[in-house]
């Protein structure tokens, strides 16, 4: 007796190619800003400084991340057209807004998850966990955009606001990106692929047991025949007519706002490695001499080193500097920062600062004197007065 083969599982549609390209869009912007974005803010960490040297240095990490800020500006816009389509044209009920009942289904859960319920709440077509994941994405989105724009124009915000805001800006976008990468790693990774492995994100479908388990509410909605659209043709046209130009106006005025927060100005300093001296084959008798830059600095912390510093490496080590290490001060440029003292007195060998700088491709990379004077200073003891 020949045996019947066993049916698939029924499934049914939870996202639209559509939506699950532009999943895909944000998560890989998502992963390159985090990826190019993170060693910028901990610059001296073994990591950053392996990732900055496999992507070809400081200069295209920081092209890499702009175009991938760029992108996601473009999928943001996207993303808010195609909103008010699904909800002003095609009447999609609004289902991912947070409403007093997900405070009561996540309740619901932590009293289940210790153990002090027997039940899990019964959600519909977006449970709490998902609207918290939508809505933190929006707000960090529209957080390292503004900060984002500062950092990117400072000299235009400073048009504007007073000056404190673009340190502020950098310290809220650094903190927001380190908030989100873990919230992904964490939150997302363990709830969606780890603890159930949700695929419906990359095949478009969920299978009735999944949906029972997860979206029971939604599932009843669609074997009762109320959950589909049910859209009058001729009405339907007539919002498509009346949305058209709207979006489209909306799009030019949000694209302009893209090109406005690209080319604003002018603002990034190029990291370029001294040039190499070249000796000319026939000198004159009497050369012309050349600027001697370090040797008109006083060989002292006050006099020489503090504006130096201050010029070529305030932007990372200023003060209230995040990295552990501030040059704003002569007690805290030698005291330890997060991996140590950067300066050593006597010791220009062993010192940190000097030895970042001579293997080269630091962020705030000092010229060939500039790096010769530290040394001298460091051997004459670091002195400060």
């Amino acid at each position: 007796m020949s045996r019947k083969p066993a049916s698939k599982p029924k499934t049914y549609i939870r996202f639209s190619i559509a939506q699950r390209i532009e999943h895909l869009v944000m998560l890989l912007t998502f992963t390159t800003l985090g990826l190019t974005g993170l060693p910028q803010k901990f610059p001296l960490s073994g990591i950053s400084l392996f990732l900055v040297d496999l992507l070809g240095g400081i200069e295209t990490v920081r092209a890499i991340h702009h175009t991938a800020a760029i992108v996601m500006m473009f999928g943001a816009i996207y993303h808010l057209l195609m909103m008010g389509y699904m909800i002003f044209v095609r009447r999609v009920r609004m289902t991912m807004l947070p409403t007093l009942q997900d405070v009561k289904d996540g309740w619901q859960a932590l009293l289940y998850n210790i153990g002090l319920s027997k039940t899990y709440p019964q959600m519909g077509r977006y449970t709490f966990e998902e609207k918290m994941e939508y809505w933190a994405f929006v707000w960090g989105t529209v957080i390292m955009g503004l900060s984002g724009f500062m950092m990117w124009n400072p000299v235009t915000t400073a048009r504007f606001l007073p000056g404190e805001v673009i340190p502020a800006a950098k310290a809220a976008h650094g903190g927001e990106a380190l908030l989100a990468a873990l919230a992904i790693i964490i939150w997302h990774m363990y709830g969606v692929h780890i603890k159930r492995f949700n695929k419906a994100m990359w095949t478009g479908r969920q299978t009735e047991a999944e949906m029972l388990h997860e979206h029971p509410l939604e599932l009843a909605d669609i074997k009762a025949g109320v959950a589909g659209d049910r859209l009058d043709p001729k009405s339907l046209r007539m919002r498509q007519m009346a949305y058209i130009p709207i979006a489209a106006l909306l799009a030019g005025v949000m694209l302009f706002g893209v090109y406005g927060f690209v080319f604003s100005e002018e603002t990034a300093v190029d990291t370029v490695p001294p040039a190499a001296s070249e000796v000319p084959v026939y000198l004159p008798q009497t050369p012309t001499p050349l600027p001697q830059q370090a040797v008109d600095r006083p060989l002292t912390w006050d006099g020489g080193l503090a504006p130096l510093l201050e010029a070529k490496c305030g932007l990372c080590h200023g003060p209230g500097s995040t990295t552990g290490l501030s040059f704003d001060t002569y007690v805290n440029a030698l005291a330890a920062g997060g991996n140590g003292p950067a300066i050593i007195p006597g010791d220009p060998g062993n010192s940190p600062l000097v030895t970042l700088q001579v293997a080269g491709g630091h962020p705030g990379q000092l010229t060939a004197e500039e790096l010769a004077f530290i040394q001298e200073w460091i051997e004459a003891g670091a002195p400060e007065k």
